[in-house]
């Protein structure tokens, strides 16, 4: 039965080929893709929407409610039961697990993310995790590409261009939002804009677009009406936000590397992580519930407030409800603490990404920046909800280092189109502003510390894309250091190296033959007896780490003017030998497809 579903599967490929090009069939895939995105963007928040109205529906509003104590840390080791017996894989951080595959494993994502993300998130998210849900999606929609194309076959260049559609219709599927979607996988992901990655993206952005209309109808996750159009005399304070919106991203961004390294030390101590992570999570939404979830209810609550008491709601269901002289205070400690409850999330064991809590930390910043602005009369005055609306685009500008997709995103979300040049002067100062700090987005950096992260710059994404295996010849002749030379004679003569390594029983790099500076005793035989191997050889110019960054194989290269370099293990065991020549010759095809359209 395989051998015929083999043979079966090798007609199909044989007649995909022949009739259907390898861009044609990408076009389609990407229809596809959008499609299937749409479907899980659209289940995923079916399924927060019913855990939480089934969870919260009969709280008191203008009351404390107890069950936040509880309800986080249940739903956290809900998930965390799931992670450890169904799934067995490690599926946090879902969007730097995107660029992972990207940057080193050619595109390929494991099958299990094109589901396990949406389920457990869902739990997450719907128990009260402050986490977000955008991030999963799109390793589920770049799942869904990366294993459609495995399917058929597909080359890894093209494989990064179908990741590259399910993470852009996935944005646009969630927000409605087809120029955000693209713009998001050119400035967070880097696939280059090429004509041969540009048309499968849109056609998936716009499909993932179309289907969500269908699902759910026209009504967006954020309702916005303009409160007054913008003002020439309000360009100080859009300059002053967009400054403040990188500070604020340079405290969300540094908090959460410091927690991640807290619950990183705890290791496998899983109990351990859930009962510090649960508690902190579940104390700071008891304090504060506009922590509770995704949190998109309190930044429409902001978006939409036109007097005191609309803005006041926000405290609902809190100890601060009722106290509408401390609504800054409220809205200051919310977005403090917004980064501890997100990183309690996942350090306990929760799924979720980063991205709507940078969004709701920007709706919050904006929101007191203006509130602060007005009361002390700094200068003319800036309307709370415009502010609240650009401090989302100069947060996630900030945060993700895509100031493009922060002004796109909002406003195609919003339709804040009006609000187009502040967007624009907020989201550009923000992301100088964070640029001075961090070169690199909460996604990426994790990479780029391990030289794992791809981008725009050609040589050293082809660089990244390479692997030391990929040119490590394991063909090698190896001598001891007790042959004589006659029989060393012999061994180069089958070797198709000059060099020949030295090893011991255990093999051990001992030493290298180079021929070149053996020549003066090659040829006289009558010296063949009087030598060893022993007598003979040398430490090698340099050695290489199996694990090591093509760059930096590259610069010993280019240090040394070596033409083949030895590959050792930890233990210094023989691996294999790199060949100048071999190794240039596949960067410069690589550079050539790189750079093909």
């Amino acid at each position: 039965m395989s051998e015929k579903k083999s043979s079966l599967a090798v007609r199909i490929f044989a007649w995909r080929k022949r009739y259907i090009s390898d861009k044609q069939l990408t076009l389609i895939l990407a229809f596809f893709v959008g499609f299937f995105a749409a479907v899980a963007a659209w289940v995923l928040h079916g399924m927060i929407n019913q855990i939480q109205k089934l969870l919260t529906s009969g709280f008191e509003f203008s009351s404390y409610n107890w069950l936040y104590l509880l309800f986080p840390i249940f739903g956290i080791y809900l998930t965390s039961l799931f992670v450890k017996y169904v799934v067995r894989d490690n599926i946090s951080h879902g969007i730097t697990r995107i660029l992972y595959a990207i940057s080193r494993n050619q595109g390929k994502l494991k099958r299990h993310n094109c589901w396990s993300s949406v389920i457990s998130s869902a739990v997450t998210i719907g128990f009260g995790g402050s986490v977000g849900a955008e991030a999963p999606i799109v390793l589920t929609g770049s799942a869904i590409g990366s294993r459609l194309g495995q399917l058929f076959r597909l080359d890894p260049k093209t494989l990064m261009v179908l990741v590259g559609c399910g993470a852009s219709a996935a944005i646009a599927g969630i927000f409605k939002a087809p120029i955000a979607g693209l713009v998001f996988t050119l400035e967070v992901l880097m696939i280059d804009l090429t004509m041969a990655a540009l048309l499968p993206i849109l056609i998936a952005c716009v499909t993932a677009t179309c289907f969500t209309y269908l699902f759910v109808g026209g009504d967006s996750l954020f309702t916005f009406q303009l409160d007054g159009a913008w003002a020439i005399e309000r360009v100080p304070a859009t300059i002053l936000l967009g400054v403040a919106c990188g500070l604020i991203s340079l405290y969300f961004i540094r908090m959460m590397t410091a927690c991640e390294k807290m619950f990183a030390r705890l290791k496998e101590r899983r109990y351990v992580k859930l009962l510090i992570g649960g508690l902190i999570l579940s104390g700071l939404i008891f304090l504060f519930p506009s922590l509770y979830g995704e949190g998109y209810s309190s930044i429409n609550v902001l978006l939409n407030g036109r007097t005191e008491a609309d803005w006041n709601s926000v405290m609902g269901n809190s100890l601060f409800y009722g106290q509408d002289n401390l609504l800054i205070l409220y809205i200051a400690l919310v977005l403090l603490t917004k980064v501890f409850a997100t990183s309690a999330t996942n350090g306990a064991g929760g799924v979720g990404g980063t991205f709507a809590p940078s969004l709701f930390i920007g709706a919050f910043g904006g929101f007191l920046f203006s509130r602060l602005w007005n009361v002390n009369q700094i200068g003319v005055y800036v309307p709370e909800k415009n502010f609240t609306l650009l401090g989302m685009a100069g947060v996630m500008a900030g945060v993700m280092h895509a100031p493009l997709t922060g002004i796109f995103l909002i406003a195609e979300l919003t339709g804040g189109y009006q609000l187009f040049i502040p967007l624009m002067i907020v989201s550009i100062c923000s992301y100088l502003t964070i640029i001075i700090f961090e070169p690199h987005s909460i996604y990426g950096m994790r990479l780029a510390r391990e030289g794992k992260l791809i981008t725009h710059h050609t040589d050293h994404s082809v660089l990244t894309l390479m692997s030391l295996e990929s040119v490590i010849d394991h063909d090698y002749q190896a001598v001891n250091k007790d042959m004589q030379l006659g029989k060393l004679v012999h061994s180069f003569s089958r070797s198709k190296f000059i060099i020949l390594p030295v090893l011991d029983e255990a093999g051990t790099l001992l030493g290298e033959i180079d021929f070149t500076k053996i020549r003066h005793v090659v040829f006289r035989t009558e010296l063949y007896q009087h030598f060893t191997v022993a007598q003979l050889m040398a430490p090698p110019v340099a050695t290489l780490g199996e694990n090591d960054p093509m760059e930096d194989v590259m610069r010993t290269f280019e240090r040394t003017d070596a033409q083949q370099l030895p590959v050792t293990d930890t233990t210094n065991r023989l691996v294999g030998y790199v060949s100048r020549t071999r190794m240039y010759a596949m960067y410069r095809q690589m550079v050539a497809d790189f750079s093909a359209e």
